[in-house]
């Protein structure tokens, strides 16, 4: 689609795939074409999960640097909005997201991944938030999504240091899910996402919003998020189609309706 951000769908993944040598660098461009990417998936409905990939040697290297160096406070006050709603499109696609991270997943392309569902590593990838070393926060929801995954001890010392992480803690912290072999990382998030084709879809899509949105809040509002969600779903074909093949002991034949 984009200069540096495409899309692929093949078998009802697609994948999001990041190609700005040589580092996926994440400039204004490439976080607007991530955004753009993100919002096309998620409308398809020809789409059950989606891969963000940035190729066989670093998933992303963080924000563009040199592009921000030149900010101004007012500037950056400006950006700092468009910057969170680009990654928060990937966070609100409704369908199973995978991200496979080789290399280096640093900054914003820690960021990126965390907007994921699940992270797929290979074996000498490195995660980490570095932004402290440059007198800065991470600003695209380090702060926020991080803490949320791994837990408010472990994100302080990933942000307050700035050090990278290796595949083996990440995966003993909960930052990733699964490591693999580096030229195994792809295949594996696609075997993941081959799991949710001919899912649900209307009920995946339910259950990532009730889970997302009640992270937000209180058990009891996130409870009532739950109620409105599960009820909503006997509205649709694929319930009828799910409990009448359980009765007649068949397997199921969703078509996302």
């Amino acid at each position: 689609m984009g200069e540096f951000v495409s899309v692929e769908i093949i078998d009802q993944i697609a994948t999001i795939r990041l190609d700005r040598p040589k580092m996926n660098a994440l400039n204004r461009q490439v976080q607007e074409e991530i955004a753009e990417c993100a919002r096309l998936v998620d409308a398809d409905p020809m789409v059950a999960a989606v891969i963000i990939y940035g190729g066989e040697r670093v998933f992303a290297a963080g924000a563009d640097i040199k592009e921000m160096a030149v900010m101004s406070y007012a500037d950056m006050a400006r950006h700092s909005s468009a910057l969170q709603s680009c990654f928060t499109a990937v966070a609100e696609i409704g369908k199973p997201v995978i991200a496979a991270i080789t290399g280096y997943a640093l900054g914003g392309g820690c960021e990126l991944a965390l907007c994921a569902d699940f992270r797929v590593a290979g074996e000498s990838a490195k995660l980490g938030q570095p932004e402290i070393t440059l007198g800065i926060i991470p600003g695209a929801g380090g702060t926020q999504r991080l803490p949320r995954l791994v837990g408010p001890a472990k994100a302080k010392d990933l942000i307050y240091t700035g050090r990278h992480v290796d595949a083996a803690e990440a995966l003993a912290i909960g930052l990733v899910d699964r490591v693999v072999p580096d030229d195994e990382v792809y295949t594996a998030a696609l075997e993941l996402a081959a799991t949710f084709v001919g899912g649900p879809a209307v009920a995946i899509r339910a259950a990532k919003q009730a889970i997302d949105h009640g992270l937000e809040t209180d058990l009891d509002t996130g409870l009532e998020i739950e109620r409105i969600q599960f009820s909503g779903l006997f509205a649709t074909e694929d319930a009828k189609e799910g409990m009448g093949a359980f009765a007649e002991k068949r397997r199921p034949k969703f078509t996302g309706r």
